[in-house]
């Protein structure tokens, strides 16, 4: 193995114009990122998989798999963009000292948690009036698969981004590779809600949002507006008056917004 180097002695550095960067930063950070694209593609070979074996509705994969890996790009673009600004917004501390002295899995998943209950009110949120336009994009496909779901835009990566900084000092002192762990968890969760398969899953969901649950969110049939808004657990639906038992669907479901919008307004989230 060899040996870990940070220092600019080592590596070398970068002179960005306003401060200097270790090359090996910058190379840590390029690796970080070209793992998780692998992850991202090794799961969804596995999803592809799953969804040719139990689909839950036909879908002619050829006729909108290149306009997904755009959207892909365009996130990927948008992320990278406002990402680096909104992990600098300042959090206090909030966290007891008895907490902090907890051991890592515990911090794992009190971050859970706390992470969660935040999305699922910045979700709620972005189905008012005055935030939907943020969150068209990621409604406005008329099928589903898991690459559909991969649809956000700039003004919503910056809210939903936020639930992470809010709730990343839960996970003070915990070993670097934790990230790593929760970037995967976090990639392959939206994989999994969004999938296109059949399972019914009754005793998973009175846990964790499953597929069938979360296609309930993404209907275009007015009864199931605002339902089951869930990211990760389904506690918060149940809890706050937006549940809808997946088994009470007695159609098929179809989806999309029903209006036809310039993909820059989807994008910017105007």
């Amino acid at each position: 193995m060899t040996r870990e180097r940070d220092s600019a002695e080592d590596w070398g550095e970068i002179d960005n114009g306003s401060e200097t960067v270790p090359v090996g930063f910058c190379v840590q950070k390029m690796t970080e990122q070209l793992r998780l694209y692998l992850i991202f593609w090794s799961l969804g070979i596995l999803v592809f998989a799953a969804e040719y074996l139990f689909p839950a509705r036909r879908l002619h994969y050829r006729s909108v798999f290149f306009k997904d890996v755009v959207a892909l790009a365009t996130y990927n673009v948008c992320f990278a963009l406002v990402v680096p600004f909104t992990d600098r917004i300042p959090i206090p501390n909030y966290v007891p000292a008895a907490l902090l002295n907890i051991s890592t899995p515990y911090k794992l998943l009190l971050f859970f948690i706390v992470e969660d209950f935040g999305l699922y009110w910045v979700h709620r949120f972005m189905h008012t009036q005055q935030l939907w336009r943020t969150h068209k994009w990621h409604h406005y496909p008329n099928y589903m698969y898991w690459l559909a779901g991969i649809r956000t835009s700039i003004p919503h990566i910056i809210l939903f981004n936020f639930t992470f900084v809010a709730a990343k000092p839960l996970l003070a002192d915990v070993p670097g590779w934790i990230f790593q762990l929760v970037a995967i968890e976090h990639i392959a969760r939206n994989n999994w809600m969004h999938m296109n398969v059949s399972w019914k899953s009754t005793w998973l969901e009175y846990l964790i949002v499953t597929p069938r649950y979360h296609h309930i969110h993404h209907s275009d049939d007015p009864i199931h507006y605002r339902s089951n808004l869930g990211s990760l657990l389904t506690v918060w639906d149940r809890m706050f008056g937006t549940y809808f038992d997946p088994s009470k669907v007695n159609r098929r479901l179809t989806f999309g917004i029903g209006e036809k919008i310039s993909p820059v307004r989807l994008v910017l989230g105007v």
